[in-house]
Order: C-alpha cells, then structure tokens, then sequence
C-alpha cells in the first residue's frame, strides 16, 4: 500500500502547476499562435528573389523575422523544460511510492522550478510591453540638477548605474555627449542604449532621481541631498521621413570634446551642439571621429526628439512618450537613495525598496523597473 504524499511532493507538484497555468495564459496573452503564423509568412516572404531590391524593406522583414523566431523559441523551450520538470517530479513520486528516495533527483527538481520560475516571470515580463515603441533602443539624457558639485557627482553615478544595467542585460552602450562639472561629475550626458526593449525598460526610468549621503565635497563632511534627472526617448532610425528641419530653425556651436566619451574623443573642435531655435532643444555629440559625423549624429537625435515632441502633440498628452518635465529638485523625485544615516533605495511610485544600495548603484535596478511597469499596467 502506498504511502501518503511527502510535503515536498506536494510543493513540487502544486509549483509546477502553478507555473504550467502561467504559461498557458501566456501563450494566449502573448499571441503564440499568432505569432507562429506571422512567423510562416515572414518566411516566405524573406525567402522572396527580390527581398533585397529594397533594402529598407528587406530589413525590416528580416529583423522581425529574427524577433518572432526568437520568441517562439524562447516559448517552445521553456515548454519542453516545464515539461521535463513534470516528468521529473512523477519520478520523484514514484521513488518516493517505492520507499527508494532519491536525494539527487529531489535536489534536480527543486533547482529546475527556481530556473523554471525565473524564466517565466521574464516570459511574462513582455506583456507589459504595449508601447508602440517599446521594442526599440532607447535615447537617455541625465542632468545634474540642485545639489551643486554634489549633484554633478550624482549625475555621473547614475551614467555608471544605467551602463551596468545594460551590460548585465547584454544592451550595448554609446556615450554621445558628456558635458564635466565645473568640479567634479557631470553637468549632463547623452547616451543611447541599443538593445530590445531598451526603450520600454528604461522609460520607466523617466525622472528625478534624488541622492542623500555625508558629502565628500564638504570640509564637515554634512549630509547633502542632490538631484539628477533622467529623460528617455525612443531611437526611430527612419525618423528623417517624418521630421523636416529648417537649416535656418538651427543654432550650431563646436567647441572642444571632453570628458569620458569614449575611444575616439579627441582634443579638436569636433564636438557638435545643435540648438532647434523654434522649441528650445539642445542635442550635443562628441563621441565621432569627425565634426560631420557629430553633426550627423546630434542631427539624428534632434529629429527624434522633434518626432516625439510632434507624436505628443498629436495625442494632445505631454506624458506619452517623453512624460511631463519636472523640476530637478525637492518634491518631484520619483526614487530616493539615501546612503546615510541609514541604507535604502525606495521607488516613490512603486513603494519598491532594498537595503542593499551598493547593488542598486552597480546597476541591479530590474525589481524597480519591473515594479512601475507593473504599477503602470493595473493604473486606471
């Protein structure tokens, strides 16, 4: 006669169909069986002679091709593991059953429902992605706000805090313009962050950010609050067909490259500083080889500020795509950092928190992240 179920059995088994229930309702909510017939399509039509006469087209054909297969393939393999977890978890019961208990298999199954569960919760991540943009890379501004030298140090903490995020995702980096504080830190910088989702990721990174720690820069060494801001655009590189910019709309200024720009920063008058006369919006590059190349570079991210400016006007809402402009100072922060008198990173939207600042700083910001896309997903 057999022998009732061991807790553990009954954990494992109610995991697993917790989480086989998940997959399902993400098979519906994320289109799978759409998916898998855009998927034939786009395969025929990549397999076209003439695909290439267009190079625009083929591309975009092919890029998405390239997407949906990986998302298929994400979903088929995270089934068959699921899958093989189940199968698993029968022969742990029946060990069990046989009163020949196998330590190692329980081991196996327990550390395939943590990965299982990890990969899910990623799976279901992409639901939160409703944008029209939020597939494409992302163009981030930070700006040193009140604070003084404290601020300016703030802002180039945040540029490392948003670099290691996106090199512990795999994003690629590309500092385009950095302005160096009168002391020390930044006055701001420009930096797209290519990679999928990246715009959709950091947008929720959109805002004041405010620093509260024993100042390095005072001779007392007092608690000091600063403020940076972070403003996010998406990166459209078929922009040029819908924005048309008036060479007599612009400003342009070189002056001299600087700062942590990158390998091909020089010491000649190559960086570029555009200023759009009508609107007010400056864009400065300094991270090409040449001033043209700035020029076109700065040229490409003013055009898409301008799209997203137009795209807001449009739906008559400031806060789309770019959000409302706050001031960069008290009241305003939507995530506060306070490394004394105590340790805490806590989102103010999201009521998200941690003790571990540290981590927080080296760029392990996904919990926040992921928190106000939440939040943002069940608002009114």
């Amino acid at each position: 006669m057999a022998g009732p179920e061991r807790p553990g059995e009954v954990a494992a088994g109610d995991a697993l169909a917790g989480l086989r229930h998940r997959l399902t309702e993400a098979e519906q909510y994320l289109g799978i069986a759409q998916r898998r017939a855009r998927s034939t399509t786009l395969e025929a039509e990549a397999g076209e002679p003439g695909l290439w006469d267009d190079a625009d087209h083929a591309r975009a054909i092919t890029t998405e091709l390239g997407r949906v297969t990986g998302d298929l393939e994400a979903f088929d393999s995270l089934d068959a593991s699921l899958g093989d977890a189940e199968v698993l978890a029968e022969m742990v019961e029946e060990s069990n059953r046989t009163g020949e208990r196998d330590a190692s298999l329980e081991a196996e199954l327990s550390a395939s429902i943590d990965s299982l569960t990890t990969r899910v919760d990623a799976l279901e991540l992409q639901s939160l992605f409703t944008g029209e943009h939020d597939e494409r890379d992302a163009i981030a501004e930070i700006h040193a706000g009140a604070g003084g030298t404290d601020a300016q140090d703030w802002a180039e903490m945040l540029l490392r805090m948003y670099s290691r995020w996106a090199e512990r995702r795999g994003f690629e980096v590309e500092v385009d313009e950095v302005t160096e504080g009168q002391e020390a830190g930044l006055l701001s910088a420009t930096f797209i962050v290519k990679g999928r989702f990246a715009y959709g990721l950091l947008d929720a990174e959109r805002g004041v950010h405010r620093l509260v720690r024993m100042s390095p820069f005072d001779s007392q060494h007092r608690r000091q609050t600063s403020f940076a801001s972070v403003e996010v655009t998406p990166f459209l590189d078929d922009v040029h067909d819908d924005v048309e910019i008036d060479e007599k709309d612009l400003r342009v200024d070189t002056y001299r490259s600087s700062g942590a720009g990158g390998q091909h920063v020089n010491k000649t008058d190559s960086a570029v500083r555009l200023t759009h006369l009508p609107t007010g919006i400056v864009v400065s590059c300094q991270n090409e080889r040449s001033q043209h190349q700035n020029r076109a570079r700065a040229m490409q991210i003013l055009a898409n500020k301008l799209a997203e400016r137009a795209r807001a006007a449009r739906k008559a809402e400031l806060d789309e795509l770019s959000g409302e402009r706050t001031d960069n100072a008290w009241g305003s922060q939507i995530r506060s950092y306070v490394l004394a008198p105590y340790q805490l990173v806590k989102d103010l939207r999201t009521n998200c928190e941690t003790g571990n600042v540290a981590l927080v700083l080296d760029g392990d910001i996904d919990e926040f992240i992921e928190a106000e896309l939440r939040r943002r997903r069940t608002s009114p």
